[in-house]
């Protein structure tokens, strides 16, 4: 079938068929954000029959940075996304540090297992593209579908499809398939419903966002402030947190902030005040005033280092903020939820080529041992660290002694945005990879 069609009938509610019809499909993907669209572009590139189901309707916002660090531009390039100016993206060549007095450009590191340039688009236009590229490749996707809960076998308990409501008038609607794939973020209704709630030994950051018309629009490096001054540097009070300037080359800057609940402030400040009072002790040239704002203040949770687990259960598989897997170590979502999407569809495929019972069952049980082994070390030294930056004596001491050290600094790059080469790299990736297999899974 025609997957232009099914996008046509998705939008306008009919989802296939109301009143509690069915559909079958091989996988069923829940959200199609980049997780959801990664894995169901994957999925159907091996010519699955996969379903796409979004709640809302293109285009919409998220609350997000916009940045890509390259770890992400590599799954965008891997899934023949066109990442040219031309098609839309801002580049950029680095991370701009800004704290304890230092202004500090790191170019991204030159390596063979990733790109050299990170990229700034939208969530609103981002996600619509990457949920049409996996349209092209072949998933049905269905707009204004909100999923309410699995559907379960009477017998097994196993998962055999969602409930769901659909169109202006949210009709019933039941989708069928072997198989889902839970990408639905933070929210993350279908692991709840199956008993997979959050773990409270894991970090847990809370970012704030808003879009000004700004000169910093044509930045060529990510800035991320280190420092919260109330007021002048140096002279006012140190908010807790860290915040980013990310121009967006269309006229405007993503200028956000985000705290760990690492912090005691972490419960008991006002994010919108706090943007605020950061945003009054910049350089007024920059435009980051009420009159330049494009649009409100929002703000969204961001679920780090594996803090829902495990990542398979029943039928389900759990990718990007649903399964917890946003890098506790700089925030970064989006490369962890393409990532997933599509190691999950490779678990996926090869499960759905055995027989129903054990044998599938033990292929579909490797994703969370493969999650584990992927992402689990690192994430374990990211749980450490952000122990660490929560003590804002620590915090002050590594920013105001670490930041003129531009080798120590290159290397908290690295470990930072997770880029190092597993074979054949410099003292730096073998330090880093070293520790990292060292490190106990998450």
């Amino acid at each position: 079938m025609d997957p232009e069609r099914w996008v046509a009938m998705g939008t306008t509610g009919n989802g296939g068929g109301g009143g509690g019809s069915a559909i079958d499909a091989d996988v069923i993907v829940v959200g199609a954000g980049p997780g959801g669209s990664s894995a169901a572009y994957h999925l159907a590139g091996t010519g699955l029959d996969v379903l796409l189901l979004e709640k809302t309707t293109f285009p919409r916002e998220k609350v997000c940075g916009d940045g890509l660090t390259p770890r992400a531009v590599r799954s965008l390039v891997e899934m023949g996304v066109d990442t040219s100016p031309a098609a839309g993206w801002a580049r950029n060549r680095g991370l701009r540090i800004v704290g304890g007095g230092v202004r500090l450009e790191l170019p991204w590191p030159e390596l063979a297992s990733w790109p050299d340039y990170g990229l700034v688009r939208p969530r609103l236009d981002f996600d619509d593209l990457l949920a049409r590229h996996a349209v092209k490749a072949g998933a049905r996707l269905h707009e204004g579908t909100a999923v309410t809960g699995p559907l379960l076998d009477e017998h097994t308990g196993r998962v055999v499809g969602v409930r769901a409501r659909t169109g202006p008038d949210r009709e019933p609607v039941t989708f069928r398939a072997p198989l889902v794939v839970a990408a639905d973020g933070n929210s993350a209704r279908i692991a709840l419903s199956l008993g997979i709630r959050r773990r409270d030994d894991r970090p847990l950051g809370v970012a704030v966002r808003r879009y000004y018309r700004s000169t910093r629009t044509d930045d060529d490096h990510l800035e991320s402030h280190l420092e919260l001054w109330e007021g002048r540097p140096g002279e006012s009070r140190l908010l807790p947190g860290y915040g980013w300037i990310f121009g967006v080359g269309d006229g405007t800057s993503n200028v956000g902030l985000g705290l760990l609940n690492t912090t005691d402030a972490f419960q008991n400040t006002n994010y919108q005040d706090l943007l605020r009072r950061w945003l009054a002790a910049l350089p007024p040239e920059w435009g980051f005033t009420e009159e330049n704002a494009t649009g409100a203040v929002r703000g969204s949770a961001l679920p780090m280092g594996f803090n829902r687990t495990p990542h398979y259960r029943d039928g389900v598989l759990l990718v990007g903020d649903a399964g917890g897997m946003v890098n506790p170590f700089n925030g970064e979502g989006i490369a962890y939820a393409l990532e997933s999407g599509r190691h999950a569809a490779e678990v996926a495929v090869q499960a759905l080529a055995r027989a129903e019972g054990p044998a599938r069952e033990r292929a579909l049980g490797h994703y969370p041992e493969l999650m584990r082994a992927r992402y689990g070390g690192y994430y374990t030294l990211g749980r450490y660290f952000v122990q660490l930056i929560g003590n804002p004596t620590v915090m002050a001491l590594g920013t105001r002694h670490g930041l003129s050290r531009p080798t120590l600094m290159r290397f908290v790059l690295k470990i930072m945005a997770n880029l190092t080469d597993p074979r054949g790299g410099d003292a730096m990736d073998r330090l880093i990879n070293a520790m990292t297999r060292l490190a106990p899974a998450a």
